[in-house]
């Protein structure tokens, strides 16, 4: 998980902002989206950011203007660069512009995310690879997750709702929240609550079980959400 980081994203290209949007947001990043040069470079001068991600053709101020402009700024988050140019001249013009590293359209998502954390080791940002909740710990790296000293056997799509709800751990995340964050169905017609409650019931046989203190609860009407105490 992590935490505090927080990433802008400009990227004029709807599905492909609003895939990076929701993939680093399940991955615990704090993201921040505009969709055309000026409004970028407005939200770079303005906010403090760990790390930008600009894609080089915007409407307004393109991703090489953006760079230069951030010369004459005295703090600059690290920039990773996107764009369908693979032509060694572009790759250096965008390296020289001040482009920290550089990635070419179409990428695999994992690929992003390692750039991203040596973006952000470079950088001094301490990355978060495990997160608890009174006795339940999970490695975010390993995925592997304990209760107590017992180790958890989970599926991946369990592991994945326990790590979403941990990073939410004290806020109530409705089914539409799981639905988009963790299954990544942004467009579905039909409703994936059952398929969810299904999941849900099965996670807390496994977290709580017969255990006196019990973690996931259901929020009746609303959702669920992770907490020692019970749900109201």
């Amino acid at each position: 998980m992590h935490g505090q980081t927080k990433v802008l994203i400009v990227e004029d290209d709807n599905k492909t902002a609003d895939a990076l949007r929701r993939g680093l947001c399940h991955q615990g990043y704090q993201v921040t989206l505009k969709g055309n040069g000026n409004e970028g470079l407005d939200e770079l001068r303005s906010q403090f950011f760990h790390l930008a991600i600009l894609d080089w053709m915007l409407p307004g101020m393109d991703g090489i203007e953006i760079l230069l402009a951030l010369r004459a700024q005295k703090y600059r988050p690290p920039v990773l660069l996107l764009t369908a140019c693979d032509a060694l001249e572009d790759r250096v013009l965008g390296l020289d512009s001040g482009a920290d590293d550089y990635l070419v359209k179409p990428f695999a998502f994992v690929e992003l995310l390692a750039r991203l954390r040596a973006l952000l080791r470079r950088n001094g940002v301490k990355m978060e690879t495990a997160t608890q909740h009174a006795d339940l710990n999970i490695d975010l790296i390993a995925r592997r997750a304990w209760r107590a000293d017992e180790e958890l056997q989970l599926t991946p799509r369990e592991f994945e709702l326990l790590a979403f709800l941990l990073r939410h751990q004290g806020q109530i995340v409705s089914r539409s929240m799981l639905m988009h964050e963790v299954w990544r169905e942004s467009n579905r017609m039909t409703s994936l609550d059952n398929v969810i409650d299904v999941h849900l019931a099965r996670l807390r046989k496994k977290v709580d079980g017969e255990r006196r203190h019990r973690l996931i609860h259901t929020v009746r009407g609303v959702g669920f959400v992770l907490r020692e105490a019970a749900s109201a």
